[in-house]
């Protein structure tokens, strides 16, 4: 087949994507979407349209993976229909389990792990030659270039900004340094370079995403001494990049944050003043066998800082319930904790045992009644917060992103202020005066619910 027969193939050729997991899997996703479109494949929203569905899986807890097989075998549905030539399992699930899903998933064509996902035309190209090659696996030690082809499917004003890849954390419960590897920290002119590039085509919302937004530049650093990659440094470069308004950071660790971090975020209005510190657990003894790197007094101090510096700080947070060992004195500590800090938002897992990590390999497991119990729990006390805290905010008069109608109804435009991530909080709902998507309103709260707010456009003076 020459270069003319091949162009005109993949040209032909319509590729449905389906993207599970975190927003780092998303970029991920959209490397494999800017890859291909070069290519000239076609994307289509509508899988029953394509010829290949590249599911993009997640390995990360027991219902992560439960999803990404039962979305697999829904769509090989359409392969016995006979309207799917190719079904590609691709991410962190297929890096994970590369033995097992392929003698598990006959119903796939191709499996691509984390290290091989960016040469994604290259494997099509092959397979629809007929190679008999299924399976591409290597160390997932790719660095994305601010050169790499990636196609942003976010809303125009929006885009996730992946700035590393691995972690460097070893947490006792987790596996991502199994799937993804050791720390790799793009360079800061890397960083710099993309966000400038996302800018020019519209976006004014920049979210910074990596495992621990805390330790970038780690790796650089130790390989040179010269290194100018830091965390602080990033947030100083990126506030200079013209047209970005809001700099979301997500996912940083309370070991990694400093007071000049903080005075940064405080002085410089387009940093969101939204800190997602996942924390896990509370008491000292919990912490150390997680191998977290704090103790519980310490994890206070960075709170005080913070809400000291920054009172209206946005504060979210995770925790896990059921992990081995865990006594019910110390799940109350948690309990007693989230009353008495009262965060804006408060996510929580149940444990499951990962296979490979020190936690799976722990005998004092726990059973799923009483992690399920534990988790109903802790909810109830953060939904009752919750409920108090948006309340509180009747009456303010807050800048809110528009993102189009509501989901809800059509009658409503929907928005998120600076205080509200995108699928993992709320909304603002709209429901007086008009917008377009992209713009930044000021909007008084005028109701609440558990989770979004509602109010109404205030007119500009």
């Amino acid at each position: 087949m020459n270069k003319t027969d091949t162009a005109t193939s993949s040209q032909n050729k319509k590729v449905h994507f389906v993207s599970l997991g975190c927003p780092k899997n998303l970029v991920d996703t959209e490397i494999m979407v800017g890859t291909l479109m070069g290519q000239g494949y076609e994307v289509t929203a509508n899988e029953s349209e394509a010829d290949t569905v590249i599911v993009n899986t997640c390995g990360f807890i027991e219902e992560s993976k439960a999803e990404s097989i039962e979305t697999i075998l829904k769509m090989s549905e359409l392969k016995k229909a006979g309207q799917l030539k190719k079904l590609v399992v691709a991410g962190c699930l297929t890096q994970r389990y590369k033995d097992d899903l392929v003698e598990g998933l006959p119903e796939a064509d191709l499996f691509v792990g984390s290290g091989e996902f960016q040469n994604i035309d290259k494997i099509l190209k092959k397979s629809y030659e007929g190679e008999a090659q299924k399976t591409f696996f290597n160390l997932p030690t790719y660095l994305q270039e601010e050169s790499t082809p990636r196609m942003n499917t976010q809303p125009q004003h929006r885009a996730y900004l992946k700035i590393s890849e691995g972690c460097l954390k070893r947490c006792a419960f987790c596996a991502i340094p199994l799937i993804r590897g050791n720390l790799q920290s793009r360079t800061m002119q890397n960083v710099i370079n993309e966000a400038k590039l996302l800018a020019a085509g519209g976006v004014k919302e920049l979210i910074v995403i990596s495992h621990d937004f805390t330790d970038y530049g780690w790796d650089l650093r130790k390989k040179n001494n010269d290194a100018v990659e830091t965390p602080v440094e990033l947030l100083r470069a990126l506030a200079e990049v013209e047209g970005i308004q809001w700099i979301r950071l997500l996912y940083l660790y309370p070991d990694g944050i400093t007071p000049e971090m903080i005075q940064l975020i405080k002085n410089n209005k387009k940093f969101c003043r939204y800190f997602d510190m996942p924390l896990q657990h509370i008491n000292n003894e919990m912490l150390k066998k997680m191998n977290r790197k704090m103790t519980k007094e310490e994890i206070l101090s960075v709170l005080n800082m913070i809400r000291t510096e920054i009172p209206d700080a946005i504060i979210r947070t995770q925790f896990i319930v059921g992990f081995p060992g865990e006594t019910e004195e110390q799940f109350e500590e948690i309990l007693k904790f989230i009353s008495e800090q009262r965060f804006d938002r408060v996510g929580c897992f149940k444990y499951s045992p990962e296979e490979n990590t020190p936690g799976g390999k722990m005998e004092d497991q726990l059973d799923e009644e009483t992690k399920n119990r534990r988790w109903e729990a802790l909810m109830e006390v953060q939904q009752n917060i919750s409920r108090e805290m948006q309340k509180r905010q009747i009456g303010d008069i807050l800048d809110v992103i528009v993102e189009g109608l509501s989901e809800e109804t059509e009658l409503l435009l929907q928005g998120r202020s600076s205080q509200q991530a995108p699928d993992i909080d709320g909304v603002v709902l709209i429901n007086d005066g008009q917008a377009n998507i992209g713009d930044i309103v000021k909007v008084r709260i005028t109701d609440s619910m558990e989770y979004d707010l509602i109010g109404e456009i205030v007119p500009a003076n």
